[in-house]
């Protein structure tokens, strides 16, 4: 075991009784120590129980709940390939909670601590054939010890940014040794395929597989039916069949929004930096044209939907809130300038009344939210200049697809020129909408590597 490895062990180890004081204040620590020992706990019942020792398991793990749609979408490509395999799922946000029993898995939960004992016990309840880490994080613990229980490794779905931390002289001095024992690594495109190289991976166990968002967007779309409700709703025709494939809830929402007579901006995953930029150009623009904004913060607490208000407010525009305009029901029908969604989880869906997209993220340098969702139904997208995380955004404005605003009047002049050119506005939209469908096959590209290294089919994989 390297030095800087055995350093990490014994500080992450030593940490652990401060998570434990620091749970009985912090609500979030307090679900993750939590869920740790619940997690474990079930790890070893279902062990005992339902593992098969004859079939092959694939443990899949994902940080949060972005990479965990990811994974839902690779596990269900790696079980149309292989029908005897076994999932094991975990994953290392709390956020990602409610989307761990949906990803498709056998045996779902948090990722032990990455320390021996706990990560031990799991590898004896679980007893994988492969682990694979989605994305960015590979723990150190974790890869070692799955190494000497004889478990294949892998980082799928895998992204590295040029200014990536990991790249560093201190990155590479730590983690060369882990990225070592990777026997496989699926990444998104040839130059982050390129980084990993410098990681220390062997050429010969890195592929270009693609994205797998791409394909957990469409085919969330298409057992929804959102394109359908798209094509009705912009029409101005009957929607009730087709809301019919939506949940009661959002097919309530979708009723109450449908306007086909105004120019509807969905504003998603914003930040207050996206709201100052935005907000005051829809209060200008809003006196000369029938334009409305959904707007969805990517945290909707108490404090940022009030102060999102009172920027409204000060910006001339009527406003009110989604979850009061649902119970209100018919009462609402005269939807507002601005609709505030003070809920999570139906943005993606909101996506399909949009003319136009706004991705918040942008003017902040954590930089940019997906645009894979308002693309995938052929809506334009605007999104602010901070956006190198996203290799997707840069494509799509290179493709038309998207736009890049550098202020206030970019995201003016946009507005207008697409209202007023409906033809522009449909070609964006379906340069995104071709764009996306170009992207798709990365989930089965991701779960052929594995199998091939198990034994099972490799059909689609492509190399470097």
């Amino acid at each position: 075991m390297a030095l800087p490895e055995r350093l990490y062990e014994t500080a992450l180890g030593a940490a652990r009784p401060l998570l434990h004081a620091a749970a009985v204040v912090h609500g979030d620590t307090r679900r993750a120590v939590r869920g740790r020992r619940e997690s474990l706990a079930r790890f070893e019942s279902w062990g005992g129980s339902d593992r098969n020792i004859d079939r092959p398991l694939v443990w899949v793990h994902a940080p949060s709940v972005g990479e965990g749609l990811m994974a839902q979408a690779i596990i269900a490509a790696l079980r149309e390939r292989r029908a005897d395999i076994q999932i094991a799922f975990t994953h290392f946000s709390p956020s990602a909670e409610r989307i761990a029993q949906e990803v498709g898995a056998d045996v779902a939960g948090y990722i032990p601590w990455d320390t021996r004992g706990p990560v031990r016990k799991a590898l004896a309840a679980l007893r994988p054939s492969a682990l694979a880490f989605v994305r960015t994080e590979v723990w150190p613990v974790v890869t070692r010890e799955a190494r000497h229980a004889g478990a294949r490794l892998f980082l799928i779905n895998a992204v590295l940014s040029e200014d990536s931390g990991r790249l560093s002289w201190l990155g590479r001095s730590f983690l060369e040794s882990v990225y070592r024992r990777l026997d496989g690594v699926g990444a998104v495109s040839e130059d982050h395929a390129a980084r990993y190289e410098r990681l220390g991976v062997p050429h010969g166990a890195i592929r270009v597989t693609g994205d797998a968002r791409f394909d957990q967007v469409s085919e969330r779309i298409a057992e929804r039916g959102l394109h359908e409700v798209r094509r009705r709703l912009s029409e101005g025709g009957d929607v009730e069949d087709a809301l019919d494939s939506l949940p009661g809830d959002v097919a309530a929402v979708f009723r109450l929004l449908r306007d086909p007579t105004r120019f509807t901006l969905v504003a998603g995953s914003t930040w207050e930096s996206d709201e100052k930029v935005m907000v005051p150009v829809l209060g200008v623009i809003r006196r000369e044209r029938r334009v409305r904004v959904v707007i969805a913060p990517h945290a909707p607490t108490r404090s940022h939907l009030d102060g999102l208000e009172q920027r409204l407010e000060r910006a001339g525009l009527r406003h009110a809130r989604l979850g009061a305009m649902v119970a209100a029901g018919d009462a609402a029908r005269r939807v507002p300038d601005a609709i505030i969604v003070d809920r999570l989880g139906i943005l993606a869906d909101i996506y399909a009344i949009a003319d136009l997209a706004y991705v918040g993220g942008g003017f902040r340098s954590a930089g940019l939210h997906s645009v894979v969702e308002p693309a995938a139904l052929g809506v334009p997208v605007l999104f602010g200049p901070k956006h190198g995380n996203a290799r997707e955004a840069e494509v799509l404005a290179r493709r038309g697809g998207g736009f890049v605003v550098e202020g206030a009047g970019d995201v003016e002049e946009r507005i207008r020129s697409l209202d007023a050119d409906r033809s522009a506005l449909a070609e964006a939209g379906a340069a995104a909408a071709s764009y996306v469908a170009e992207e798709t096959g990365a989930a089965g590209r991701n779960a052929a590597m594995i199998l091939e290294r198990l034994g099972g089919s490799a059909a689609g994989v492509t190399g470097t």
